[in-house]
């Protein structure tokens, strides 16, 4: 346990309370786990997402984030060549996600599908009604934002993290 807390710089608290399922961790503490146990995040979170080359396997989604209102991020699907994640996130009224940065050069694809999303960027926000799309560089701090009074329903696809 020890080597997994000084490769992650994740706590040894935080990382027996995820496996003990007892926590809800950021997605970039996750990452961290990932990369310090050699692998990465889809991988980890779908160890089932990568085929083999030919192979065509069908993937069950898994809710990486929830809170208590009801909002959550749901990874439905990645590939490793080239390196992608798609995600569908869900927003309640009033919340707001804080974002670790990706890889540096990673970028993300966003569509919302119903909804006002606001991206928060060093260089400013970003509003995206229902069905806008928009690409941002997050290898930087970035959130998401839900100000509207109706549930934000977006797709996040995640491209070089």
């Amino acid at each position: 346990m020890q080597q997994l807390v000084d490769a992650s710089g994740v706590s040894r608290r935080m990382l027996t309370s995820v496996e003990l399922g007892q926590a809800n961790p950021s997605l970039a503490t996750i990452d961290r786990i990932a990369a310090a146990l050699g692998t990465d995040f889809a991988t980890l979170a779908l160890p089932e997402a990568v085929p083999s080359p030919g192979a065509i396997e069908p993937v069950a989604p898994t809710a990486v984030w929830r809170d208590e209102q009801g909002s959550e991020g749901v990874l439905l699907g990645a590939t490793n060549h080239p390196r992608a994640e798609l995600w569908k996130w869900q927003l309640t009224p009033g919340t707001r996600y804080q974002a670790s940065p990706d890889a540096l050069g990673a970028q993300e694809v966003h569509h919302v599908l119903t909804g006002r999303l606001t991206l928060d960027l060093p260089s400013g926000p970003v509003v995206l009604d229902a069905g806008q799309t928009a690409t941002i560089p997050s290898d930087q701090p970035y959130a998401y934002r839900n100000d509207g009074a109706i549930t934000t329903v977006f797709f996040r696809v995640l491209s070089g993290a």
